[in-house]
């Protein structure tokens, strides 16, 4: 087994690393932002007043994103939960917010149905020397499973990774059977393996999962550690193998 070394942590009998992939892998910050616009200003047009309200929820500010956010790190469903909360305010039922909600995000998912962003530099080298020494990796992501592979497929990373799950199983993070669950699927016990994600999120699902070590990544968006990682780095290239 290998051992992974980032900044002044040591990481010891490591099988596995499993990546987050919105903010991780995936520079996709400019499009959730985008997609929270859109789905609140559609939601504004038909209760006025909640616009506002629902960008604050879904973690867009003046300055782009907040990593910590629920359209970040939150599932589809979690999301939509939020924002047929504000409307349910308003004094309307509950059948009648979500129906408003649901309508809304399928009509901006239809318009805004696009390529995956760009990866992170540097992140499918670095991914090819992770699975060329033998490690088995994985992606776990908010997105729906079909957008995870989407987004393999797209930047030709099939051959890197052994799974690849999204956010559309009976729990999601920060659950940490989810990633029980692809530790298993991975064949590999949760303490031999890694989490490397954006959020605290990713960190707590991966802890309280009894994973070897949870890593961080800012890519320079941010200076602070984030809470319960090991460790935070800066890019992938920071991860070195070592016997």
């Amino acid at each position: 087994m290998l051992s992974i070394e980032c900044l002044n942590h040591k990481f010891t009998d490591i099988q596995a690393i499993i990546f987050d992939k919105d903010g991780t892998l995936e520079d996709s910050g400019d499009y959730l932002r985008n997609l929270a616009q859109k789905r609140a200003r559609l939601i504004d047009a038909q209760v006025p007043g909640v616009g506002e309200p629902l960008l604050m929820a879904f973690g867009v500010t003046e300055k782009g994103l907040d990593p910590a956010g629920l359209q970040a790190v939150g599932s589809q469903y979690e999301n939509e939960i939020a924002a047929a909360a504000y409307i349910a305010e308003t004094g309307r039922g509950w059948s009648a917010a979500l129906e408003i909600v649901k309508g809304a995000f399928n009509e901006v998912d239809r318009v805004m149905e696009s390529t995956p962003a760009a990866m992170f530099p540097g992140c499918a080298e670095s991914l090819s020397t992770l699975a060329g020494a033998g490690l088995k990796l994985g992606i776990l992501s908010a997105a729906t499973t079909s957008q995870v592979v989407k987004f393999a497929n797209y930047h030709r990373l099939q051959s890197h990774f052994r799974v690849l799950l999204g956010s559309d199983l009976q729990f999601a993070k920060p659950d940490p059977r989810l990633f029980q669950f692809a530790c298993q699927e991975l064949g590999v016990n949760p303490a031999q393996a890694l989490m490397v994600g954006d959020s605290t999120w990713d960190m707590s699902m991966a802890k309280n999962g009894g994973a070897a070590g949870c890593i961080g990544i800012s890519w320079g968006r941010f200076m602070q550690p984030i809470a319960m990682s090991d460790v935070t780095i800066e890019d992938l290239s920071q991860l070195q193998i070592s016997q």
